[in-house]
C-alpha cells in the first residue's frame, strides 16, 4: 500500500512511483480517510507534473504555455530586463492561449497580436511602436526561434519582417549643462549619483542598476560594464567619476548604487534607514516621479546616453564613442555624427569668416562698376 505510518507517527504518509519518479510525504492527518484524499490529490498533481517534464523535451508539438515556461527558465530569467520578459511572456500567453502549440502560430494570429497590442494604452497613452515590438514580435520570435532550432519542435513558419512596425527615428536628444544640473539637482539624493554616473559614462540604465564593486577597479581607474546580451566592455574612470564613486565606497558590500528605505516592512524585510540596491524598477519610478520636478521638458532616461555620447564625439571621434557606448557596429554610433558636423560647420565659418560678407559683396560690385565706367 502506498498509504502508511510511520513506527510511533499518527499521521499518514504516502509512497508512490510515477513513469520512474519517487513521491513521498506526510499527509499530515492521522484520519485514513482524509490522507486517502490528499493522497489522491499528490497523485494527480505528480501525474501532471510528469506530463509537463515530458512535454520539456518533447519533440513533437510543444503547447505556448511549456514553451513560454522553458523559454523563461533558459533565456528570460537571465536577462538583465528580466522583468520586463516575464511581463511579455505572461501578455503573450494570455493572448494565443496555454494550449495553442507552436505549430498553430501563424502570421494571421501574429498580425492580429500586434493590431492588438499596438492600440493598448499605458498610463492614458498608447504604447510607442518601438514598444509594441519589444513586448510582442521580438519576445515571440526569439521563442519560436529556439523552439526550432534547439528544441527541435515543429513551429510554424512566420514572415517576422512584415510584423515588425517601423519605428520612428530616434531623435538625439542632448541636455545642456543647465539642465543636466536641474535633472541631478531633483532627484532624491540617494538616487542622484546613479543618474549623475548616466550623465558622465553613457550607462544604459540597466547597467548602472547592475554595477558591483567586483567590476570597479579604483587603483587602475577603469570599470567593467555588462551590457546587452551579455556583452562586457571597459571604459576609463575619469576623475569626476572617481570622486563620485569614491563617494559611495563602503555605502554598500557589493551594489554601487543603493537606495535608502524610507519605510519599514516587515514583510518584505525591509528596515527604514538602511541601504539596499536600486532596482530597475525603483529606478524608472524615482525618475519618473523626481525628473518632472526639474521642469526639462521632452528629456527620456536614455537621453543621457545621447548626452554622453555627443559630448565625448566633440572631444574625439566616432570610434572612441563606439568603445564607449558597446556599440559592435559603428553604424548604430553614426547618428551621433551631427556633433561631428556642427564642429565642422563651426571651423568652416571661423575659417571663411575674414570680413563681412555684405561689405565684401559691395565691394566687388563697386569694382565692377568702375572698371565698366573706364571702359
Amino acid at each position: 500500500m502506498s498509504l502508511y505510518r510511520k513506527h510511533g507517527k499518527p499521521e499518514f504518509h504516502y509512497d508512490f512511483t510515477i513513469q520512474g519518479r519517487r513521491f513521498s510525504k506526510s499527509t499530515g492527518t492521522g484520519n485514513r480517510r482524509e490522507a486517502t484524499r490528499i493522497e489522491a490529490q499528490a497523485k494527480r498533481e505528480a501525474q501532471e507534473q510528469t506530463r509537463t517534464a515530458r512535454q520539456f523535451v518533447s519533440s513533437g508539438p510543444m503547447t505556448f504555455e511549456i514553451a513560454s515556461s522553458r523559454y523563461w527558465h533558459e533565456v528570460g530569467e537571465h536577462l538583465a530586463n528580466k522583468e520586463d520578459c516575464f511581463r511579455y511572456l505572461g501578455w503573450l500567453i494570455n493572448f494565443f492561449g496555454k494550449s495553442t502549440t507552436l505549430d498553430n502560430v501563424t502570421d494571421s494570429l501574429v498580425a492580429a497580436m500586434v493590431a492588438k497590442r499596438r492600440v493598448e494604452t499605458h498610463r492614458g497613452k498608447r504604447l510607442s511602436l518601438a514598444t509594441v515590438n519589444r513586448s510582442t514580435v521580438v519576445p515571440l520570435r526569439g521563442l519560436m526561434l529556439r523552439a526550432r532550432k534547439s528544441w527541435k519542435v515543429p513551429v510554424a513558419e512566420i514572415n517576422w519582417g512584415q510584423h515588425l512596425l517601423k519605428e520612428v527615428k530616434e531623435i538625439v536628444r542632448e541636455a545642456s549643462r543647465d539642465e543636466e544640473a536641474r535633472v541631478v539637482a531633483a532627484m532624491r539624493d540617494d538616487y542622484a549619483p546613479a543618474v549623475r554616473f548616466a550623465f558622465l559614462t553613457g550607462c544604459r540604465r540597466m547597467e548602472v542598476v547592475n554595477l558591483t564593486w567586483s567590476r570597479i577597479d579604483m587603483a587602475g581607474r577603469t570599470i567593467t560594464i555588462i551590457g546587452k546580451r551579455d556583452k562586457t566592455r571597459v571604459i576609463p574612470m575619469t576623475t569626476v567619476v572617481y570622486e563620485l564613486l569614491i563617494a559611495e565606497l563602503g555605502v554598500h558590500p557589493t551594489a554601487v548604487f543603493t537606495y535608502r528605505v524610507r519605510k519599514t516592512r516587515k514583510d518584505r524585510g525591509l528596515v527604514r534607514g538602511e541601504r539596499r540596491p536600486i532596482t530597475m524598477e525603483g529606478f524608472k519610478t524615482a525618475w519618473r516621479r523626481y525628473k518632472g520636478l526639474s521642469g526639462v521638458e521632452n528629456f527620456r532616461f536614455h537621453d543621457t546616453r545621447h548626452t554622453a555620447a555627443t559630448r565625448t564625439l566633440r572631444a574625439s571621434n566616432l570610434k572612441v564613442v563606439q568603445q564607449m557606448l558597446g556599440h559592435s557596429d559603428i553604424a548604430t554610433t553614426v547618428k551621433y555624427a551631427h556633433a561631428m558636423l556642427d564642429d565642422v560647420r563651426a571651423a568652416m565659418e571661423a575659417a571663411n569668416h575674414t570680413e563681412s560678407p555684405t561689405s565684401a559683396d559691395d565691394a566687388v560690385v563697386k569694382t565692377l562698376n568702375l572698371d565698366k565706367k573706364s571702359a
